[in-house]
């Protein structure tokens, strides 16, 4: 069968493709995990989640590990399967299979792009519309509401169970990207998914204190300086308005704090009623920046 296009989801072409690679892995085989720069909890969870999947296979010869700084966000800090990281540094330089987590497109792997061509097969998991279908197979899923939708998908196909490792992962992803089920994307599907996880036993209210509901003071404060210089301005978005704000390494220096804790101020921007688009600049290095932008649905950002 042939790979169907990505706005349909994966067909059955691209399932079989994907199940063929992995389940013809040789026993040496060296299986190199890659998730997005800067990773959230969807691709930090995805990634680790299905890594424990592939290790209930058999497979031993596996790392995962994500471009940048080698530094888990403190909030995904007790994932399991995190002794699976490693430093980008240190991944395999030319392994057997690559697979990309919640990246949609090659830019999003930073320095680890080159294992694209270095790597024997590529097989990309991911939700997003705009995903370039880099990978030599495609799970690409714009109706999932998270990789890890996809993940547990795979994984089901394969023959693998959840356990509480795979679904404390895999719960964390769907949880963050879903805004806690807020979000749109929330279908009967994924309570359904959100129900399965759950039924191994894992405690939501742990995992969301840890991962929603526990910051630093000094994340506090800063959050309180950035969302001091936010600007509301009613004209663009057709009218729709739009709320900004930004922060700078300086305000990440001056109070004591490091980059993955502006991750969450998307989230107390765009709760403003006035406008339906909110975007935060992060400064990431000296004239680099990150731009997060969220709509409420009014505008496609």
């Amino acid at each position: 069968a042939e790979a169907t296009p990505v706005d349909s989801g994966p067909g059955a072409g691209d399932w079989a493709a994907a199940e063929s690679l992995l389940r013809n892995l040789s026993p040496d085989a060296r299986v190199l995990l890659i998730c997005h720069v800067n990773p959230d909890g969807d691709a930090l969870g995805s990634m680790l989640g299905f890594a424990l999947g592939l290790r209930r296979l058999g497979v031993r010869g596996m790392q995962a590990t994500f471009p940048g700084p080698p530094e888990v966000p403190v909030p995904f800090e007790g994932l399991p399967g995190l002794d699976l990281l490693v430093p980008a540094s240190e991944a395999y330089p030319d392994p057997d299979l690559v697979i990309c987590f919640d990246a949609a497109s090659e830019s999003r792997l930073g320095e680890l792009v080159d294992r694209l061509d270095t790597a024997g097969a590529s097989l990309v998991l991911d939700h997003h519309a705009s995903n370039t279908r880099f990978g030599a197979v495609n799970l690409i899923d714009p109706h999932a509401a998270a990789t890890s939708v996809v993940v547990e998908q795979l994984l089901a196909r394969l023959g693998v169970g959840l356990d509480a490792g795979i679904a404390e992962c895999l719960y964390v992803a769907l949880t963050t990207d879903t805004g806690s089920f807020r979000f749109e994307a929330t279908t009967p599907a994924v309570h359904h998914l959100a129900a399965r996880l759950l039924a191994t036993g894992i405690r939501p209210g742990d995992i969301s204190r840890r991962v929603f509901d526990t910051r630093p003071f000094g994340a506090v404060r800063l959050f309180g300086e950035v969302l001091g210089r936010a600007r509301l301005e009613p004209a663009p978005a057709g009218g729709r308005g739009l709320v900004w704000t930004w922060a700078t390494l300086d305000d990440l220096s001056r109070h004591d704090q490091r980059p993955y804790v502006l991750e969450a101020l998307i989230d107390s921007v765009r709760c403003t009623a006035e406008a339906d688009v909110s975007c935060v600049l992060k400064e990431t290095a000296p004239g680099e920046w990150a731009v997060s932008l969220r709509s409420k649905g009014g505008v496609d950002v």
